[in-house]
């Protein structure tokens, strides 16, 4: 994995700037239409809750992307918070034998 210095941008960012306010929607009809709680889109766009396979097949279908491009921006950001809570406590490779 390389490096990254840069925080990936969340899916929930992504969500609220270039999903909800270009189309004027707010957080609640976004909720209604997907038929969650308002809580769960809130804490996606505050980046307090990573976007599950679910909501991704929900959102891909609400605005014609793919469920694959909400995973990939949560997992962009899964593996940069891990890289970063392990620093310089990652193990080092293994050595080949013979």
């Amino acid at each position: 994995m390389s490096q990254m210095n840069r925080k990936p941008t969340t899916p929930g960012e992504i969500l609220n700037e270039e999903f909800l306010k270009p189309m004027g929607m707010t957080q609640k009809q976004l909720a209604d239409h997907l038929g969650c709680d308002v809580k769960v889109i809130n804490r996606i766009i505050n980046g307090r809750t990573s976007v599950t396979a679910v909501m991704a097949v929900r959102l891909s279908a609400t605005f014609g992307s793919n469920a694959e491009f909400w995973l990939n921006a949560q997992q962009a950001v899964d593996l940069y918070e891990a890289a970063k809570k392990i620093g310089k406590q990652r193990p080092r490779p293994l050595l080949k034998v013979g």
